[in-house]
């Protein structure tokens, strides 16, 4: 082995140290900011954030004008708790714990008893097989060829009950762990693994029946790759 393989671990692990470092940083900013109230800092995650947060509900809503409400309610949710975020867990994972509650508050309002329950009951006109949420910095699931496989993609995630749909939108889109899934969900860490790995077996074959671009069959290897 030659010195530049030996040392490359080395320098790998400390850029991963330093990254971990930085988000953690930036996380205790944030809780500083919000324990302030700082609207400049509020603003500044709505624009940072508003595109993910919107994305994650219409996914689990299935509903864009109801979507469209809770993303407001959940602003106003950080800028009034904004204290009880302590900067240890990364913003994002508040941020959808925040949403998927304001979800199932909901959902009691309207007399179901859970989020399978609030999604069946909507027509098929509240199904949306595809969203215009714009995104700078697309997931793994947008990162395909052509508009008609985002389009497979996103109607393939709406025919699967919610539970399923959320663990892989927060995978797979929002990219959050494992055991990020778990804490916003509420859900034990072998919930999560099975909500992944049975949402992920039951939309392969929905998108490996279309005709696929060169771009489609090695995301999904990917995604099958990125579950531990």
């Amino acid at each position: 082995m030659n010195i530049a393989a030996s040392i490359r671990p080395i320098f790998a692990q400390d850029a991963i140290a330093a990254q971990k470092q930085q988000v953690r940083e930036e996380n205790l900013a944030i809780s500083a900011g919000l324990k302030r109230q700082d609207t400049g800092l509020l603003d500044g995650l709505i624009v940072l954030y508003q595109h993910r947060l919107m994305r994650y509900l219409l996914y689990l809503t299935g509903n864009r004008e109801l979507a469209e409400d809770l993303f407001q309610e959940v602003w106003m949710r950080v800028l009034l708790r904004g204290a009880q975020f302590n900067g240890k867990a990364r913003f994002s994972t508040w941020l959808f714990t925040i949403a998927r509650n304001l979800v199932i508050d909901q959902s009691r309002k309207r007399t179901v008893s859970s989020l399978d329950e609030l999604f069946d009951r909507k027509g098929e006109d509240d199904r949306p097989m595809s969203f215009e949420v714009g995104d700078s910095e697309p997931g793994p699931f947008d990162r395909f060829a052509s508009l008609e496989d985002r389009e497979r993609i996103s109607g393939a995630l709406m025919e699967l009950d919610t539970l399923h749909r959320e663990v892989l939108v927060l995978r797979f889109q929002e990219e959050l762990s494992l055991k990020e899934i778990s804490k916003v969900t509420k859900s034990p860490l072998s919930t999560v693994k099975s909500r992944l790995y049975r949402g992920l077996t039951a939309i392969k074959p929905m998108i490996e029946n279309g005709d696929q671009s060169p771009a489609v069959q090695p995301e999904l290897a990917n995604l099958e790759l990125r579950t531990e």
